[in-house]
């Protein structure tokens, strides 16, 4: 393969990659304002565009890496520098591949920002369910399994201060 088409093939990957991110950046704020919302229907359908989106950028990396084993480079990031170098003298394709790894990030971020508030709301309820079977003025007992288990089940358990 020469250079050109190894560009050409790296602009197209690079530019499916950014259009896939930047649809799951705005998938990712949607996801927050349905959570806020309570708006399970819109989430069930949030979340499967969303898997869309995580499975496109799967392909796309895979294809990437294959690239990178047709040319002989390692498929980590020193490796793509080094195709990136190669094929890419005017170093365009960098700046948009550092433009594609900040959105990355972006998503990364707006991922972990729904999945603290998830888990926020799954403790609520935890402590209402604790609230409502009782169980809330118990001690929390630590299991052999990684787990907390109901007091008395298990022997062989520690309590939790």
């Amino acid at each position: 393969m020469d250079a050109h088409i190894c560009r050409e093939h790296l602009e197209k990957l690079l530019h499916e990659e950014t259009g896939t991110l930047t649809r799951l950046e705005g998938l990712l704020d949607q996801e927050h304002e349905y959570l806020v919302a309570n708006d399970v229907d819109a989430l069930d359908r949030a979340g499967e565009a969303r898997q869309s989106c995580i499975i496109a950028l799967v392909a796309i990396e895979d294809e990437r890496r294959s690239l990178c084993r047709a040319l002989n480079v390692s498929a980590d990031a020193p490796g793509l520098n080094q195709l990136l170098n190669w094929c890419d003298p005017s170093h365009q394709l960098k700046k948009r591949w550092a433009a594609c790894a900040d959105r990355a990030e972006r998503c990364r971020n707006l991922n972990d920002r729904n999945g603290a508030l998830v888990s926020a709301r799954l403790k609520r309820v935890e402590g209402m369910l604790d609230v409502i079977t009782g169980r809330a003025h118990q001690p929390r007992m630590y299991g052999s399994k990684g787990g907390y288990d109901a007091p008395g089940r298990n022997p062989n358990v520690l309590a939790t201060v």
